[in-house]
């Protein structure tokens, strides 16, 4: 017996990732310039055409199913094809040129986009990367960048948003502080050492408190509002500090405080406004990202 392909209609394809992009069937109705009952009708038809159930609706809106989730990331794909064959297809290739400003948090920036750009170079040689190193949020509505990567999604409905990945991070410090300092047998130890955080040490508290770390403000004995000078500050042995486990775990001479402590999950957003659905330049880099990031943040080496 011979296999014979699935047929389905794109439409109903770019509805099922626009609702999976969005979070519900308005969003995505919003984002498609179409209406809910539509694209509610859409994906059911795509359901009955692959006889497979992709959302369980529920009164939170829908959620996708295990099937549902295993076909995202080949939707995504099909969708970059089908961008660079109409790229190919109108011999525009060559129009993708110019510069996109893309600002991340500076130890995402240090750490994380010089590789991306490097590799993005040898696709698309034309476009050139602007790098917004900021712990500020940017205002992307007044272009003051053209593609965030943000911890959290934007509420600002003007914006386009995608969850791309989450970045693990673990407590994190020198190993020579923990030779003079002494190794935690267990996470109630913590209480007794050194840490280092941002300016404001209680968001850190907090969420050190929900995976069971017992910390006060004067266990922080150095605060800084820079990343990349916090991770200075681990490496110098000043104290314990909490770092993507991408880099900690790459890093000679740092070391995970307790090896058994549950990894913290902080969510990477890649934002940009609208114009991402007409400058052909701002799509290629967010795809490119929404591609690479989730490969990179999870092997550095």
């Amino acid at each position: 017996m011979s296999w014979q392909p699935l047929l389905f209609d794109w439409n109903h394809v770019r509805a099922f990732l626009a609702t999976v992009d969005a979070g519900s069937f308005s969003g995505a109705a919003r984002d498609l310039k179409s209406t809910q009952p539509t694209v509610s009708r859409q994906i059911d038809a795509l359901e009955a055409s692959l006889d497979v159930t992709l959302f369980e609706r529920t009164s939170k809106g829908p959620v996708l199913t295990d099937v549902g989730r295993d076909l995202v990331e080949h939707v995504r794909g099909m969708k970059e094809a089908a961008a660079l064959f109409s790229i190919a297809a109108t011999g525009r290739a060559q129009e993708t040129t110019g510069e996109v400003t893309v600002t991340a948090s500076d130890l995402l920036a240090a750490t994380t986009l010089p590789r991306l750009v490097a590799k993005l170079r040898l696709e698309a040689p034309g476009v050139r990367v602007r790098i917004n190193a900021s712990n500020d949020v940017q205002d992307l509505i007044a272009r003051e960048a053209d593609i965030a990567l943000r911890h959290t999604r934007p509420d600002k409905p003007d914006l386009i948003a995608r969850h791309v990945t989450d970045l693990r991070a673990n407590l994190y410090a020198a190993s020579r502080y923990l030779d003079r300092k002494g190794r935690p047998a267990q996470i109630r130890d913590l209480a007794a050492f050194d840490f280092v955080g941002g300016s404001n040490p209680s968001r850190m508290i907090g969420a050190l408190g929900e995976i069971g770390v017992e910390v006060r403000p004067d266990n922080f004995v150095s605060t800084s509002g820079s990343g990349i000078v916090l991770w200075e500050l681990v490496r110098e042995g000043v104290g314990i500090g909490i770092l993507p486990e991408a880099i900690g775990e790459s890093e000679k001479g740092v070391e995970k405080v307790v090896r058994d402590l549950p990894s913290m999950a902080f969510p990477i957003w890649l934002v940009t406004h609208r114009e991402l659905r007409t400058n052909r330049r701002i799509r290629l880099v967010f795809d490119f990202l929404a591609r690479e990031i989730p490969q990179i943040t999870r092997n550095r080496s």
